[in-house]
């Protein structure tokens, strides 16, 4: 192990909520696990077995007479879910595409239940597909704590999607979504989703987890590791590895014959590991990853929430940037920019997808969009922190493409169920992200700022909903914003709001605005005068019951009478001393305005 060693002392809190079974979702429940593995693994055969030990605690005010698992492994079958699905939609992930139709016995994945019983008793249960289905003839009943043991057996697929084998950066393992997974159970009821590559939800849990595998591989996982180097046992071929993992809701590793590891202690902030291929190429990229760190994590502590857990992995595998509890899979073969993007990205999902456990399948817009709004502002602040630039411009060029497609679906639309990659794509990063800086736009940024810490504190290990953290934005800004959901969330409309006319009449001015675009929006409409000075006209809509604050004190700021919004044009009036020479709407672009070339009006002159 090669130690990279950052001479500031390790200082770490975490939050009072973690390992609480009983914590509450929504206030309420949610279900308690806890995984006991013993995994025993064939290199040569690229197999596995495995005994788990599942204990529940049925937190729900519910009597449970079924209980469904995920599968994962069974997808990478040809005429799987996830094949037909990659074989039939008009634009498939490149990644999967017609691959694995076309794989061979050896090459497939696959997960055969071999026993399966509950405080001792056989259960009767078949398998479909992805999906185990439990019969239970005792059902579980509220507060009731149940042992169900397993014995399994599974094939690690060719390296296509997340997990597998022989990637083509040469990692030998990449091993998520590989175990028999509880499905997640809440208040409303089961979600056992087929996998067809998307999103994911788990239950909240503790996990204890040894790997039996061949002594020649470095193993990195989710979790503290009992041992770096793993533990020798009698037959001389093999170690084991041990890693215990608490208040997470899944649990991945990946192994590899030539991985460096480099260990990193931060200042403020967890001790970050490095797992990657001692690639020439590449391998001083990652060397200089590390000096990142500690900024990366004071700034995401500082805006969005302070990072709960002791660890965080960054694992090369997979097969791009793939986020898991404590860590992340990426593809290594990047530049020191890219690596910085990437892990970034990935790193945030640890907030929103690792941290707050949203449910990315029916939210990932909140997952994938609240992750880009904040590894954005981060990756911007690292490596061009002089740029003045809009960090999320990227997103509205994104969001415009698709609605000038013509293929724009809901946000509100199930991940699984987008009828293109390219609508789930945009949607879920591009809108997604877009929500939440147009949301600073219409409460301001202070509100927003202490929104977003304010929904971390209060959601951590709770798995908010979409109006969690519409009512905590209320809050922090007084305002009601639940117009401002369902038309971006749950509809297609698009904003088009333009300068109509703005004509003189003596020292008055009379300016006419008009709303082309059905999704009606409050308007700062800044005027620029001939001395250069700028004053912002505030005009709150009447939906909102409530007005914006001044952002920047070095301008004139007066808030106006409000839009009513059935109204399509709107017209106030203004006296000044002062000469305007150009009206514009939104000077800080974070209106989601799909034609700006109607957002200015310029005086002619005399």
């Amino acid at each position: 192990m090669l130690k990279f060693s950052i001479p500031f002392s390790y200082i770490f809190f975490i939050t009072i909520f973690l390992h609480n079974p009983l914590a509450a979702k929504n206030n309420n429940w949610q279900q308690y696990v806890h995984y006991k593995m013993d995994i025993s693994f064939d290199v040569k055969k690229h197999q596995f077995r495995g005994k788990q030990k599942l204990i529940l605690v049925n937190n729900s005010p519910d009597t449970l007479t079924q209980l469904f698992y995920h599968l994962y492994l069974n997808a990478f079958q040809p005429g799987s879910a996830m094949d037909t699905r990659s074989c039939n939609i008009a634009d498939p992930d490149s990644r999967i595409g017609t691959r694995i139709s076309k794989l061979k016995k050896s090459e497939i994945g696959f997960q055969k239940i071999e026993k399966l019983n509950i405080n001792g008793k056989e259960l009767k249960y078949f398998v479909n597909e992805t999906i185990l289905e439990v019969i239970l003839e005792t059902p579980i009943l509220p507060s009731d704590t149940t042992i169900i043991e397993m014995d399994f057996f599974s094939q690690v697929p060719i390296q296509i999607r997340r997990n597998g084998r022989d990637s083509n950066e040469g990692i030998d393992y990449s091993m998520a979504q590989w175990y028999p997974k509880l499905c997640a159970y809440d208040e409303d009821g089961w979600h056992p989703e087929p996998y067809i590559s998307r999103e994911f939800y788990g239950n909240w849990g503790d996990f204890d987890v040894n790997i039996t595998l061949d002594k020649n591989y470095v193993v990195a996982a989710t979790g503290i590791p009992d041992n770096f180097e793993g533990f020798p046992i009698s037959d001389s071929k093999n170690k084991i590895w041990k890693f215990t993992a608490n208040n997470v809701h899944d649990f991945m590793w990946a192994a590899d014959r030539d991985y460096v590891h480099i260990e990193v202690d931060l200042k403020n902030g967890p001790v970050v590991h490095l797992y990657y291929q001692n690639d020439p190429d590449y391998a001083e990229s990652w060397k200089k990853l590390p000096l990142y760190f500690d900024k990366m994590f004071e700034i995401a502590n500082s805006r969005f929430g302070v990072y709960p857990y002791p660890v965080f992995y960054v694992i090369q595998g997979g097969d791009g940037g793939m986020e898991y509890p404590m860590g992340t899979l990426i593809t290594g073969k990047r530049s020191v920019s890219s690596l910085v993007g990437v892990v970034c990205h990935e790193l945030m999902h640890s907030w929103y997808q690792g941290v707050l456990g949203i449910n990315e399948s029916l939210y990932s817009w909140m997952d994938e969009g609240f992750t880009t709004y904040s590894s954005d502002i981060i990756a911007q602040q690292l490596l061009n922190p002089k740029s003045i630039l809009d960090p999320h411009i990227g997103s509205y060029k994104g969001y415009n493409q698709l609605v000038n497609s013509g293929a724009e679906e809901p946000l509100s639309t199930h991940a699984d169920h987008y009828q293109t990659n390219t609508a789930y794509s945009i949607a879920s990063y591009s809108k997604g992200c877009i929500f939440l800086h147009q949301l600073s736009y219409i409460i301001g940024q202070q509100a927003f700022d202490k929104g977003m810490l304010e929904f971390f504190r209060d959601w951590s290990f709770k798995h908010p909903e979409a109006k969690n953290f519409t009512r905590t934005m209320e809050k922090a800004s007084g305002m009601v914003l639940d117009w401002y959901f369902n038309y971006w969330v749950n509809t297609t409309h698009t904003i088009d709001i333009g300068i109509k006319d703005v004509t003189k009449k003596r020292s008055k001015y009379k300016v006419v605005l008009e709303r082309i675009g059905y999704m009606p929006m409050p308007v700062d409409l800044f005027v620029t005068y001939d001395d250069n000075s700028i004053e912002c006209f505030n005009i709150p809509m009447d939906l909102m019951r409530g007005n914006k604050p001044n952002e920047i004190n070095s301008q004139t700021y007066k808030v106006i009478k409000d839009w009513q919004w059935p109204e399509k044009n709107y017209e106030f009036r203004f006296s000044t001393n002062k000469t305007p020479v150009k009206f514009e709407i939104d000077i800080t672009h974070r209106l989601a305005d799909i034609n700006v070339l109607n957002n200015v009006f310029e005086m002619k002159p005399k």
